[in-house]
């Protein structure tokens, strides 16, 4: 029924009105526009501090005499060059605007009232988001030391599991699978059981066991894998992001993509990203020496923190997160409380430019200390 605070509560499906909005990350002008202040430093968004690359920017620029014409619906030469860059054929490739667009593609293909998708504790909030808004029913299995646990998330999948997200590696923990334990578990899965593996840091990730699951699409048809252009090629505020998967589930799924689901500049950008190696190494570059800055001067701070391979790193305060984060605000300084993501003491910061981190680490030990 109607409700004072939301009087159309009542018409809204009841899986949809059980929802409660994405919140994103707090942006810079709204924190300067609230206590007046400039220059404020945000790391709360996992954005590449370094930008874009110059042959993305070119190629956005170079639309610009055309925007009045609509992109191309089946971003033919994107998806071109994801399939030449992936040793794929183009109709394994599935565009989205944003790689959360294709997880919401994945949820709207093979989820619907009556079946389960399962996901981990502390693992990306789009999948249970993705999830209730089709009306289908999550299965939340405990994470082991912040990551996925394979065989609790293993127990979990039944007769009416269709969907099994897999984050690697995981936001907000920036933990990871290794390739013989990832390997094993989708060997186990029924083959009515679509996996989706979601690698939106891949790029970031040194570690030596670190699996490209794009390379397994032959051998588990029911594979999904998804990459964005938002976090290491810079391009977070154009949402371009991508599957990959058999072409008959990529068929399944451009069913219910929306057509020119992504824009015209995306689309050019991403292509001239995607061939800018020298970009992505001064951005892994760049994040490796600032995570190891960030993290000893945690540690110096007497935190703890979650070990990660991508551009943030998730600390412990061993209190809650909320009155050191409205205190680092007040300094022009924003990271990511992740208590919704059932940390309660914990605050996700991403790697910035070193003066960034530095403020970061100056101002934290400030609240810290009183």
């Amino acid at each position: 029924m109607a409700t004072p605070d939301h009087p159309f509560l009542h018409l809204a499906a009841p899986h949809i009105a059980g929802l409660t909005p994405y919140v994103p990350g707090k942006p810079l002008s709204e924190l300067e526009r609230e206590l007046g202040i400039g220059a404020a430093v945000k790391l709360a968004s996992n954005e590449n501090p370094l930008g874009c690359g110059e042959a993305a920017q070119a190629a956005f620029r170079d639309c610009s005499a055309d925007l009045g014409l609509y992109p191309d619906g089946g971003a033919f030469a994107l998806r071109r060059a994801i399939a030449e860059h992936h040793g794929l054929d183009p109709a394994q490739v599935t565009v989205g605007n944003g790689s959360n667009d294709v997880l919401d593609l994945v949820a709207r293909t093979f989820l619907q009232p009556g079946v389960e998708s399962v996901f981990s504790e502390h693992a990306f909030a789009v999948y249970p988001i993705a999830t209730q808004a089709v009306g289908a029913t999550a299965r939340v299995a405990r994470a082991r030391d912040y990551g996925h646990d394979l065989d609790a998330m293993a127990a979990l999948v039944g007769e009416r599991t269709r969907v099994v997200w897999i984050a690697n590696p995981n936001n907000p923990t920036g933990t990871w699978l290794g390739a013989g334990p990832l390997r094993a578990f989708l060997q186990g899965l029924p083959p009515q059981v679509i996996a989706v593996v979601d690698e939106a840091y891949f790029e970031y990730v040194e570690a030596p066991d670190y699996p490209d699951t794009s390379r397994w699409l032959t051998d588990f048809p029911n594979l999904i894998v998804t990459r964005t252009f938002a976090k290491v090629h810079g391009l977070a505020a154009l949402r371009v992001g991508y599957g990959l998967s058999h072409p008959a589930v990529a068929e399944l799924m451009n069913r219910v993509r929306h057509p020119f689901n992504v824009n015209a500049p995306a689309q050019a950008a991403a292509a001239a990203a995607l061939g800018d190696r020298a970009h992505v190494r001064r951005s892994v570059d760049h994040n490796r020496a600032e995570m190891a800055r960030v993290t000893a001067g945690l540690a110096d701070l007497g935190l703890d923190y979650i070990p990660s391979v991508c551009n943030f790193v998730t600390a412990d305060l061993g209190r809650p997160v909320g009155p050191v984060d409205a205190a680092l605000l007040r300094r022009g300084v924003i990271c990511r409380p992740v208590a919704n993501y059932g940390l309660p003491n914990h605050l996700r910061i991403s790697i910035g430019l070193r003066h960034e981190n530095a403020r970061l680490l100056t101002a934290l030990a400030e609240v810290l200390r009183g």
